[in-house]
């Protein structure tokens, strides 16, 4: 009977080593995250293309304020280049961030209000960390509109949206 016993503690001892979870300290993860978002805007307002491509994952995609800015990491470099060249690519300012953490603790997704060049801007965001960095695997910037000048917004999209219309679907 002691046998049985002491197998069934040894058992019940590594089940429960098993199945224990891993502990998310997201206050933490969320402070290193706007950290990193801080230091990528940063990096756009220094030119410091190395900094602020670096911060992006190789597969990642970076959709910008017109309907055919859906860039690849390469192509978003590659377009981007010249701005960075120049000593001075752009100032994005946060005014407000909200950061989300998945329960495994290594992808977060937020959303920002910036204040820019164009007026106060939303981007939005999902990261994954992997080799302990945070990697920026999908950023959107877009223009926020006011509801009440929507429909301004509307009619002068209006020609630019069958131009564009036209091409996208050729």
């Amino acid at each position: 009977m002691k046998k049985v016993s002491i197998l069934f503690f040894t058992i019940l001892f590594f089940s429960n080593c098993a199945t224990s979870k891993k502990v998310v300290n997201t206050i933490s993860i969320k402070n290193e995250v706007n950290t990193f978002l801080i230091n990528w805007h940063k990096a756009a307002s220094e030119a410091n293309f190395e900094n602020y491509f670096g911060a992006l994952d190789n597969t990642s995609i970076y959709i910008g304020t017109a309907a055919e800015e859906v860039w690849t990491k390469e192509q978003f470099a590659a377009f981007s280049k010249p701005y960075f060249d120049r000593g001075k690519a752009w100032s994005f300012t946060t005014l407000q961030r909200n950061i989300y953490v998945h329960k495994t603790g290594n992808i977060v997704w937020f959303d920002e209000l910036l204040n820019t060049w164009m007026g106060t801007c939303r981007g939005s965001g999902v990261l994954e960390k992997t080799n302990d960095s945070w990697k920026i695997k999908h950023y959107v910037l877009s223009v926020t509109i006011p509801n009440d000048d929507i429909q301004k917004v509307i009619d002068a999209k209006k020609k630019n949206d069958a131009i564009f219309l036209k091409k996208f679907n050729e």
